[in-house]
């Protein structure tokens, strides 16, 4: 989806295709008529934007065979698709039964990070549409904070250097510009937009910044408009943003909202858990450890990194952080100009929702995925852009 913001440039909006468990080639090809062509067709809208994560061995089988991208470029069109940002946090295995830490491997220390990004850099270049010149990809936040050393961080930083000088190629050779963004996840090395800054003014190159992730940026209980003024200040560049919403407790020493709480610690993904008070943030790597008692602190509320869908907070006594998103997309598009331009909706958690919750059908995901999708276009409009066709 695109919008004409008012100082006259397009602002685009997708989704991330990471809800859609694909390891290969195939599995994408599959997940285009299955899920994203649905998704367009519900919004009544001739063009989808989607935010394609693609697994190692899917990204390999492109870069490697240029019938297989022109082929993927020619699906695209043919369902109504279009894709100028990637996913590019997850390695491989985000489908599989118990993900937890492993999202975090490899870092940006090990080189199979940088070969996998380069190769989704030149993918994109390929994908791009024909009135489109600049893509952005999201990926890890350097590494989890255990086992990073000053060795280690020495590695992920000539890495970042060596990408940048990769992408300033790919520029002169296709004419298209990537960026890439560090996207800031609580327990990584990078947790906050401010843990940011340091390592990327550091590298100081324009095609390296930062990915804001709402519902990260929420569950370490940073305010939107601080964090990003300080991106701004210290020129850090905003690559994308994704919308998406942290699982909120106000009250988590009472019994029922404990109970609620514990509801949505399942064993798939990590849910990092947070508690501000004021000698700062108290955390836990994930929810029920929380739950287990003793860590945070009951008497401050709880922020767990668990991607709630936008359109339909979790029931009382719990909530969404919507606000923080609705904030941060004040700050990020609701200016005289954009901070960015690449907007993409992100909730993978759907099958992880207590069971009750979870969509039973294809069609109920398609249903909540265009729910979340028009939400996002009521805030963009709201905010002065105009969609556009």
């Amino acid at each position: 989806m695109r919008f004409r913001h008012p100082d006259g440039s397009t602002v685009h909006l997708a989704y991330c295709t990471n809800v859609h468990p694909a390891e290969t080639l195939d599995g994408v090809l599959a997940q285009l008529r299955d899920h994203c062509e649905p998704v367009r067709r519900r919004l009544g809208r001739d063009r989808l934007g989607i935010g394609l994560w693609l697994a190692r061995d899917a990204a390999h089988a492109l870069v490697t065979d240029p019938a297989a991208l022109r082929g993927l470029r020619t699906e695209l069109d043919r369902r109504g698709l279009e894709v100028v940002t990637l996913n590019g946090f997850p390695y491989e295995g985000f489908g599989a039964e118990e993900v937890k830490y492993r999202v975090y491997t490899p870092d940006w220390a090990d080189p199979e990070r940088l070969d996998h990004t380069t190769s989704l850099a030149r993918v994109l270049a390929g994908l791009l549409p024909d009135d489109v010149t600049d893509g952005t990809i999201s990926t890890l936040p350097l590494a989890w904070r255990t086992a990073y050393d000053d060795t280690r961080a020495d590695k992920a930083r000539t890495a970042l250097v060596t990408l940048a000088e990769r992408l300033d190629a790919l520029r002169e050779l296709t004419g298209r510009s990537i960026r890439v963004g560090l996207e800031p996840e609580p327990g990584c090395v990078v947790e906050t937009t401010h843990d940011a800054i340091a390592p990327l003014t550091e590298i100081a190159h324009d095609r390296i910044g930062i990915c804001v992730d709402t519902c990260h940026l929420a569950t370490s209980f940073e305010d939107p408009h601080t964090a990003l003024d300080a991106l701004t200040d210290a020129r850090v560049p905003i690559v994308k943003s994704q919308l998406s919403a942290a699982l909120h407790a106000e009250q988590p020493s009472h019994p029922e909202v404990r109970e609620a709480l514990a509801a949505f610690a399942e064993p798939r993904f990590l849910h990092q858990t947070r508690a501000a008070t004021s000698a700062g943030l108290h955390g836990t790597d994930d929810l029920d450890e929380a739950l287990a008692g003793g860590t945070l602190p009951g008497t401050t509320p709880w922020r767990a990194h668990f991607h709630v869908p936008l359109h339909a907070a979790p029931a009382a006594p719990l909530t969404s952080t919507l606000p923080v998103l609705e904030a941060a997309l004040t700050r990020l598009v609701g200016g005289p100009h954009p901070l960015t331009r690449h907007l993409e909706v992100e909730t993978y958690t759907w099958q992880a929702l207590p069971p009750e919750l979870r969509p039973r059908a294809r069609a109920q995901l398609t249903d909540g995925i265009a729910a979340e999708l028009t939400l996002a276009r009521d805030l963009l409009t709201d905010l002065g852009l105009k969609e556009l066709p």
